[in-house]
């Protein structure tokens, strides 16, 4: 049996630690890469959603910076890789400040070791199902204004919310006039039910209890209040890819949308 550090269940599979080995990362254990597997299994593109997924928080970023947007609320941040939203935020606009909250123990642990030196990050330890709980944190409050501009990104996290228009709506309310919210999301794609079905017994075993995908009007309501912004709801890697950017070729499995919206 794999030994992990104190406080890491090495028998539970960690969303964060799947999507960590989807990645290419080394932070995860035979159980996470065991259903990483069988995820790929199921959803062929599941390695290209991820990567599309970062290089949808790089483009995200800046696009908030270009705005003047310098605080960012990351939820359900996972583990750090290349190109996370502080190294993309300080680039854009030196003396961003970036929180980071994530409720997975490795997350924390690896984040706080990584940033230890850094006095404008912090990672803190947070529930998205709480959103007032991540709000009324002293040490969010004590980094961040949150009665200025905010940049709040929500990547790939929602569908593990059952309830998550609620949870979209309460941070919405809460944030100030000219912040910004960039969240991506699974859709269900091409998969045929039983896939689907194999799908959701997967996550089931996983840290998240379950998995959520929703449809392309569905998610447009998580937008409620904004104006998004140009191409909109799309399709996670046609938003606003830059012109190096090596286009994917289209494999089947799940769909991912992503989008940006400005709190006029």
């Amino acid at each position: 049996m794999e030994q992990g550090p104190p406080g890491i269940d090495v028998t539970v599979p960690s969303v964060a630690r799947i999507y960590d080995y989807l990645l290419g990362g080394k932070d995860n254990f035979a159980v996470d890469r065991a259903a990483a597997e069988k995820l790929i299994e199921l959803t062929p593109n599941a390695r290209e959603g991820v990567r599309s997924n970062r290089r949808f928080i790089r483009r995200a970023v800046t696009l908030m910076a270009e705005k003047g947007i310098r605080q960012f609320l990351d939820i359900g941040a996972g583990l750090p890789t290349q190109e996370n939203v502080h190294e993309v935020a300080l680039r854009a606009a030196p003396g961003s400040r970036v929180v980071y909250v994530d409720n997975d123990p490795i997350v924390l642990t690896h984040g706080r070791a990584l940033l230890a030196d850094n006095a404008t990050t912090i990672v803190v330890d947070g529930d998205l199902r709480d959103p007032e709980g991540i709000l009324g944190d002293p040490r969010i409050n004590e980094h961040l204004d949150l009665s200025r501009p905010v940049g709040l990104l929500m990547v790939a996290v929602l569908h593990f919310i059952p309830d998550a228009g609620s949870i979209v709506a309460t941070l919405r309310d809460r944030l100030a006039p000219g912040s910004a919210m960039a969240l991506s999301h699974l859709s269900y794609g091409d998969l045929d039910e039983e896939k689907i079905r194999e799908g959701r017994e997967l996550y089931k075993s996983t840290s998240a209890a379950g998995v959520t995908p929703r449809t392309h009007a569905e998610l447009l309501r998580f937008f409620d209040g904004f104006d998004l912004v140009e191409p909109g709801l799309v399709v996670t890697e046609d938003w606003r890819p830059e012109p190096d950017e090596p286009r994917l070729p289209r494999i089947p499995g799940v769909d991912g949308y992503a989008g940006v919206g400005l709190l006029p």
